[in-house]
């Protein structure tokens, strides 16, 4: 596989800086950094984009997270390997990233769960987790940015 060209935001550097502000902005808030990966890599897989796919992967891996808890992200609803905090975490990451299937993405059943395991703040950060992955997924994806480049 080959890209159809380099990464808009390498190509165009003033981007770069601004996107790294908000994915350092959302790792400030004393969230875990295992759970951020998490939301990442679902979000990448909701998106499919290999690139960032695999960027998460490697990334639990480094934080230690185990291959079930890493393998099974996709099934996350299933899978009896995650907190009810991590769950609520997922479902709002998925249903914000797929605004345009339903009228009501983000019910108030997807947020009020969120919002009895995470402050406004935290929220805030998982928020800016998945609209930074999302930005990311539609630089790659278009390009098809190769899994383990860059």
């Amino acid at each position: 596989m080959e890209a159809r060209m380099k990464n808009p935001a390498t190509i165009i550097p003033a981007a770069m800086k601004p996107i790294m502000e908000l994915m350092k902005a959302a790792q400030s808030q004393g969230l875990p950094q295992e759970l951020l990966e998490m939301i990442h890599l679902r979000v990448s897989q909701v998106n499919g984009c290999s690139f960032c796919v695999d960027a998460g992967l490697k990334n639990l891996r480094k934080l230690g997270e185990s291959d079930e808890r890493v393998g099974l992200v996709a099934a996350w609803r299933e899978a009896p390997y995650y907190t009810d905090s991590e769950r609520a975490a997922l479902a709002l990451a998925e249903a914000a990233t797929r605004l345009a299937d339903r009228p009501d993405s983000v019910s108030d059943e997807i947020w009020n769960d969120a919002a009895d395991h995470f402050d406004e703040q935290q929220l805030a950060a998982i928020l800016l987790m998945i609209a930074t992955t999302n930005l990311f997924n539609r630089l790659n994806a278009p390009i098809r940015q190769v899994a383990g480049t860059w």
